[in-house]
C-alpha cells in the first residue's frame, strides 16, 4: 500500500495527491486496468474523498485514469493499436518540430541545444530517472522554442501527456536511454549544427518510430500481456558517429 508522503503546509492537498498518484501510476504501483477505489486511496494518502475525487478527475484529463460505467475509475489500459496510433501522430508532429527548428531557431537557441547535448552525456546517458526526465523536458522545450509555433507546442504537449507511462520506460531502462541518447545526437546534428530541415525532420521521425516500437514491446511486457521483440541496438561506434 502507498504510504502517505504529504506536507500539510506546502502545495494544496489536491495538487500533492494528484502528483503522488500520478507518480505511483507511472512507477507501476497501480497497474493498467487496476481499479482505483476511493476508500483505498483515502487510506493510502490520508486525505478525504473530496481530495481523491479531484485528483482522479485531473488524472482522467491526463488520460492516466479512465472512468468505466458501473465500475468507476481505473488505471488506463492501452492496446498496441492505441499506442501505434498515438505514436503515428507524435512522429508527424515531432518531425515538423525538427524541420521548423532547423529553419527558424535563433542562433542562441541552437547553441543552447548543442550545449545541452554535451550535458546529457552525464545527466541523460549516465543519469538517474529524475535527471533523465528533467533533461528530456529541457530538450523538448528548446526544440519547441526554436520551432516557434505555439499551436504545435500545445498539440505536442497533449500527446506527451497521453503517453507519460510509456515515456517513463525510456528513463528507467539504461539500454533504452542509450538508444534515445543516440537519437538525440542525430537530431541535434541535423537541426542545430547542419541546419538541414529535411534531415532534422527525418531524425525526429526516426526517433519516434523507434520509440513507438519499443513502447509497445515494453508496455506489453510490463503489464503482463503477451509480446515479444527486440528493440534497436546501439553500439559505441553509432554514438561516435553522431556526437558533435
Amino acid at each position: 500500500m502507498t504510504t502517505p508522503r504529504l506536507t500539510r503546509h506546502a502545495a494544496p492537498l489536491r495538487q500533492q495527491v494528484t502528483r503522488l498518484l500520478r507518480e505511483d501510476i507511472l512507477e507501476g504501483v497501480y497497474q493498467p486496468g487496476q481499479p482505483l477505489r476511493e476508500s483505498s486511496l483515502c487510506e493510502a494518502y490520508g486525505v478525504s474523498r473530496t481530495v481523491v475525487r479531484e485528483a482522479l478527475r485531473q488524472l482522467e484529463s491526463e488520460r492516466l485514469v479512465t472512468v468505466v460505467a458501473n465500475r468507476g475509475p481505473m488505471v488506463t489500459v492501452l492496446t498496441p493499436q492505441d499506442i501505434g496510433a498515438i505514436y503515428d501522430v507524435r512522429r508527424a508532429l515531432e518531425g515538423l518540430v525538427g524541420e521548423l527548428f532547423a529553419r527558424h531557431a535563433p542562433d542562441e537557441v541552437a547553441t543552447a541545444l548543442r550545449d545541452l547535448l554535451v550535458d546529457m552525456e552525464t545527466s541523460y546517458l549516465r543519469g538517474t530517472v529524475k535527471t533523465r526526465e528533467e533533461t528530456n523536458e529541457r530538450f523538448y522545450s528548446l526544440l519547441l522554442e526554436g520551432a516557434g509555433n505555439a499551436v504545435l507546442a500545445e498539440e505536442l504537449g497533449r500527446i506527451h501527456a497521453r503517453i507519460q507511462v510509456l515515456r517513463r520506460y525510456a528513463f528507467v531502462d539504461d539500454e533504452r536511454a542509450r538508444i534515445s541518447y543516440a537519437e538525440f545526437c542525430r537530431i541535434v546534428k541535423a537541426a542545430a549544427v547542419e541546419r538541414d530541415p529535411v534531415a532534422a525532420r527525418g531524425a525526429c521521425e526516426h526517433h519516434i518510430a523507434d520509440a513507438g516500437r519499443l513502447a509497445v514491446r515494453e508496455y506489453l511486457q510490463r503489464t503482463g500481456m503477451a509480446g515479444e521483440g527486440r528493440g534497436a541496438e546501439v553500439s559505441e561506434g553509432d554514438l561516435a558517429d553522431v556526437k558533435i
